[in-house]
């Protein structure tokens, strides 16, 4: 869930598979690893916190998101199925 509502949904190995909307991708980059000597990269999302009273026009995310394009800016995306159940709200999991 991003600003209250869900943008990616998929089952276990899917999801943490294949992450199709940016945010997801950068929730599971979070994800602490058990062996403190393995190297992970951790994407760090920027500092452009949207205001709910004030939200930004199109994708809520796109303001934070590093793969923004100009769609993103303009249309909210839909919640479809990109194939076997896995539903996401991202215009980049279109192409």
């Amino acid at each position: 869930m991003y600003f209250g509502k869900i943008v990616e949904l998929a089952d276990r190995e899917s999801l943490y598979h294949n992450p199709l909307h940016p945010y997801t991708e950068a929730l599971l980059s979070a994800v602490p690893v058990p062996d403190p000597l393995a190297e992970k990269k951790r994407i760090i999302l920027g500092d452009n916190i949207p205001s709910p009273i004030d939200p930004p026009s199109g994708c809520p995310f796109h303001p934070r998101c590093r793969y923004r394009m100009d769609i993103c800016h303009k249309e909210t995306p839909v919640f479809n199925d990109r194939g076997n159940g896995h539903y996401v709200a991202c215009h980049l999991a279109g192409l």
